[in-house]
């Protein structure tokens, strides 16, 4: 892949054009590493883990009180 460059009239570059699909692989990765990067802070906390079923209950109800 080619990378385009939109530059200032100093041509410096300033912002970068991808195609789509690659801007989607890009956010897809990056989602991917903020899920792991929530795993491992997980398990660094040492909580006792609850059952999904538990977890969604607490987000219904801390969104309720909102």
């Amino acid at each position: 892949m080619k990378e385009q460059y939109i530059t200032d009239i100093k041509g410096r570059k300033m912002s970068v054009i991808l195609p789509i699909r690659k801007y989607t692989e890009l956010l897809e990765k990056l989602e991917e590493l903020e899920d792991l990067k929530a795993y491992d802070e997980a398990v660094a906390s040492n909580e006792e883990a609850i059952p999904i079923h538990q977890a969604f209950k607490k987000i219904e109800t801390k969104r309720n009180d909102l």
